[in-house]
């Protein structure tokens, strides 16, 4: 049987995966997530998880829903449960241009493409823009599906520094006319203007006008990803970057995290051009979005007072950053710092040096907390002095207690730092995947 033999010299390593030479180079870039390894550990009930972004769905009205999608089934089922278009129900194309109309979007039904969450959009996305070897604008840190997408297509991201009011318009023109130097084409800045996820800044409103002017004085595409944009502690609502440049803005939404995440409903709002071969990316990757779930979002909007829920779901995410804010001032210790979110699920925390968090990560869940270590959320391998602490999910008693173990690791960390020097962990380069327990 030897002619089944590979014909290469044995090198004394066993290859455990038989198709390894046949993948795609493309899936080099396609490294799992830290946290992900640690997801069953740190989902056990006495570890205190502030590492997840996972909505907290106990607000919804579970009876009234259910009551709803037993009508969708009895009175439509032939068309819930039937193959659908790519492009996405109608009726509920057109509740998502009143959605958007909140933050000064004016929109036509017919330019807004449904996805599977707004995952799938910025994957599109990426597909239709980017070669391999293409740069992407993003920035650092940044969210880290977004960054699994971009290495999935072979793009490289430059990270652009954010402040307390996000994006810095000086550096993103920097980085734009340094990376032109060097003859690298940049296709789009990725961006998260509203309670950023990792960071959870918002970018000021008087800076908007200057990014997007910067952005087309070089060429470059805007991809906008909002998903927390109307959950702004004080019921604000920011002006979208795309209300101000339709043309010139690719618009990601989600009812993942104002609704029900489990469905996986999101949108891409392009211009018309740019539609139309969204959908027949759609078209190849799904063939179309699950009509039922469609269905029952729009069922939802049109029948309840989901502005409403929405002020519901504010008032809990107000009061567990609350909660958390609290509890870092109190427990965490001296050099310490972290962001104040007005709205969204996260806060952003850089600890002193000489501690590496994703070091820290797996001495802070055997104390029963987990966290998102820093390096997650940057394509080059720094963060390394960072975590994002989600206060999303928890009760407030949770996450007191969780950042009370937190502050007792750290305290270990520094103590080591300061008896043996800072010994760093191996950084892994490149972005990682996101899970459950990271989105």
């Amino acid at each position: 049987m030897t002619e089944n033999r590979p014909s290469k010299p044995h090198s004394g390593r066993q290859n455990l995966d038989p198709h390894l030479e046949r993948y795609a180079a493309r899936t080099a870039g396609m490294t799992a997530s830290e946290i992900r390894a640690l997801f069953a550990v740190a989902s056990r009930p006495e570890v205190v998880s502030l590492a997840g972004g996972m909505p907290n769905l106990a607000a919804l009205p579970l009876d009234t829903l259910s009551a709803q999608v037993a009508e969708i089934i009895s009175e439509d089922g032939l068309v819930a449960l039937q193959y659908g278009s790519a492009h996405g129900v109608p009726v509920l194309r057109e509740q998502i241009c009143e959605i958007m109309a909140l933050e000064g979007i004016k929109a036509h039904p017919d330019d807004v493409v449904v996805t599977v969450g707004s995952q799938m959009g910025l994957d599109m996305v990426t597909r239709l823009f980017c070669d391999p070897g293409d740069v992407v604008i993003a920035e650092g840190p940044s969210y880290v599906g977004a960054l699994g997408s971009f290495a999935a297509y072979q793009a490289q991201v430059v990270h652009v520094e954010m402040d307390d009011h996000g994006l810095v318009p000086e550096l993103l023109r920097e980085a734009l006319d340094r990376t032109e130097k060097a003859g690298r084409r940049v296709k789009f800045l990725y961006t998260i203007p509203n309670f950023h996820n990792p960071a959870g800044v918002t970018l000021a409103v008087e800076r908007r006008a200057e990014i997007l002017e910067i952005c087309r004085t070089h060429g470059v595409l805007v991809v906008e990803d909002n998903p927390y944009g109307l959950l702004g502690f004080d019921g604000q609502t920011y002006p979208a970057l795309r209300s101000t440049d339709p043309d010139n803005v690719v618009y990601l939404g989600s009812f993942s995290k104002t609704f029900a995440s489990g469905l996986r409903v999101g949108w891409v709002l392009a211009p018309h051009a740019v539609r139309e071969k969204l959908v027949l990316a759609a078209e190849s990757a799904t063939l179309c979005p699950p009509t039922f779930n469609q269905m029952i979002v729009s069922r939802y909007l049109a029948t309840h007072d989901w502005k409403g829920q929405i002020k519901k779901f504010r008032e809990n995410y107000r009061e567990r950053r609350d909660a958390i804010l609290s509890a870092l001032d109190q427990h965490l210790p001296p050099g310490c710092s972290w962001t104040k979110p007005d709205g969204g699920f996260y806060v952003w925390v850089t600890v002193p040096e000489g501690v590496d968090t994703k070091a820290m990560l797996p001495r802070a869940v055997t104390a029963r907390v987990a966290y998102a270590s820093g390096t997650g959320f940057y394509a080059d391998g720094f963060g390394s002095r960072q975590m994002r602490l989600s206060y999303c999910y928890p009760t407030p008693e949770r996450i007191r207690e969780g950042v009370r173990r937190l502050a007792a690791v750290l305290e270990s960390e520094m103590d080591l730092a300061r008896t043996f020097g800072n010994v760093s962990a191996r950084q892994i380069q490149g972005p990682q995947n996101p899970s459950p327990d990271t989105v």
